[in-house]
């Protein structure tokens, strides 16, 4: 099985090509920059340099979200563009079990990544490897980084935490658990899409006129929007 993976949820934009178990290629970058005219051209690079066509593809996995509104939006859309135009099947796999992976494979613990969501929240969830398969113990979320620190301070084991904005938070985490907190490598912030690639290959397919993003909470300008409505009522 040929699997594309598209990752643009957040500011790293990843591409990955998967066969079968083996890892073709993968396209990373983390730069502050419009993924909408950045992702076709890097899926195109990647599969010329993997001598692979749109044809040859049997899967498309994306990265559902949460994170950037507009980057999980894009994403998603031209996932389900390919799929629906090449006829095969896609999944969508969670951005933060995607970043779980990347970073916790073989850390004996629990792993928390996370998205900085502002004003002082994050999107998270807590994940754990049980014979290198990876086991969600506490769903996605949008939480405030001091509430979820005191939670995963009743936790029985070290924690992983991997974000490329660990420093927004690392106060917070360090204060609340000491030398219960480890921080991933630099090297093993950016979410793999290869790992992508890998979660969402044997996952369920969805339907694709139904599917949509895993947002968490609305875009700000929605949620000010109908704020604006509920006042005018």
């Amino acid at each position: 099985m040929k699997v594309l993976s598209i990752d643009t949820s957040n500011y790293v934009l990843g591409i990955g090509l998967l066969d079968g178990d083996t890892v073709m290629g993968e396209y990373i970058s983390n730069i502050k920059k419009n993924h909408s005219v950045r992702v076709m051209p890097a899926i195109q690079t990647l599969m010329d340099e993997c001598s692979m066509k749109p044809g040859d593809l049997s899967k498309i996995v994306v990265a559902e979200g949460p994170g950037s509104y507009t980057g999980v939006r894009i994403g998603v859309t031209i996932a389900k563009t390919l799929a629906w135009t090449l006829k095969i099947p896609m999944s969508g796999v969670s951005s933060l079990e995607t970043a779980a992976a990347s970073a916790g494979r073989y850390f004996d613990g629990y792993v928390s990544p996370f998205f900085d969501a502002r004003r002082g929240q994050i999107y998270t969830g807590l994940y754990k490897f049980e014979h290198q398969v990876l086991q969600t113990v506490k769903e996605d979320q949008l939480v405030m980084s001091a509430d979820w620190v005191r939670t995963l301070n009743e936790m029985d084991s070290r924690i992983l935490f991997t974000s490329n904005d660990l420093l927004l938070h690392e106060n917070v985490i360090k204060e609340e658990l000491g030398d219960k907190a480890v921080f991933a490598a630099s090297t093993e912030l950016n979410p793999r899409p290869a790992e992508l690639a890998l979660l969402g290959r044997d996952k369920e397919s969805v339907d694709l006129h139904s599917f949509v993003p895993n947002y968490i909470r609305m875009a700000e300008a929605e949620a000010n929007w109908l704020k604006s409505q509920e006042n005018n009522n």
